[in-house]
């Protein structure tokens, strides 16, 4: 009689440790395929990163946008990421910016918020370029391609941004190569947002590689509206 009650209950003890040791499995198999798809990420990045002395000339620069405060006024990283773009511009590295952001509300305007920032630092107005509908990387980038018709850029943003922002382009077609802006103000941003924009990366570096794989259309398009005519962006190259 005794064997027979604790017959079930062996089964259903090793049933359970059965399944609680696939479960484990399988979340150790997702944190290692997402801790190697950003360690992918950023050893093939490698190469495309430059300085602002050493990076080579390009057509535009696709400045992409962060958080602006309620007063207008940017975020640190956002400042930098204008600041850097403003930089190139002036050491005659690109000729035109294209400022790209969230505007889905109103009241929230990331790339005419930049836009002003530029205009502070001394870029003339006619070499700015808005784009509204930036509300991913992803997206960002592939609007770069179909609606402002580049070909060739330097991408400005975060070090720890930068990486997935370089796949993402250049996985769209857009021949890129990027500076990191944050060499400016490596101590001048809020520890929690560091860690905070780190973590988020390791699950944005995914949803890049599956946008990528399963050819996603951003949010908005539209009709074509090229920064330079092709003849102009063929003298550059």
């Amino acid at each position: 009689m005794r064997i027979s009650i604790l017959a079930p209950l062996r089964f259903i003890w090793r049933k359970k440790r059965l399944i609680a040791l696939t479960l484990t499995g399988l979340a150790t198999l997702g944190v290692l395929s997402v801790g190697g798809l950003r360690l992918y990420s950023a050893v093939r990045a490698q190469p495309q990163i430059y300085t602002l002395d050493t990076v080579p000339e390009r057509p535009v620069a696709i400045i992409f946008g962060a958080s602006v405060l309620p007063s207008g006024r940017l975020s640190a990283m956002l400042a930098d990421r204008v600041r850097m773009g403003v930089e190139l511009y002036h050491a005659g590295k690109v000729r035109a910016l294209l400022l790209t952001g969230d505007n889905s509300q109103e009241t929230y305007n990331e790339p005419e918020a930049m836009r002003r920032y530029a205009l502070e630092l001394g870029v003339p107005d006619s070499a700015i370029v808005l784009d509204y509908a930036g509300f991913r990387t992803y997206d960002s980038c592939y609007r770069a391609r179909d609606i402002f018709q580049v070909e060739q850029a330097i991408l400005v943003t975060q070090a720890y941004h930068l990486d997935r922002a370089l796949l993402t382009c250049n996985g769209l077609g857009v021949e890129s190569i990027g500076v990191a802006a944050d060499a400016m103000r490596p101590t001048g941003y809020a520890q929690r947002s560091l860690v905070t924009g780190q973590i988020r990366e390791l699950a944005a570096t995914v949803a890049s590689v599956v946008d990528l794989l399963i050819h996603r259309q951003p949010t908005f398009l539209g009709e074509p509206l090229p920064i330079f005519a092709q003849s102009q962006v063929e003298n550059v190259s």
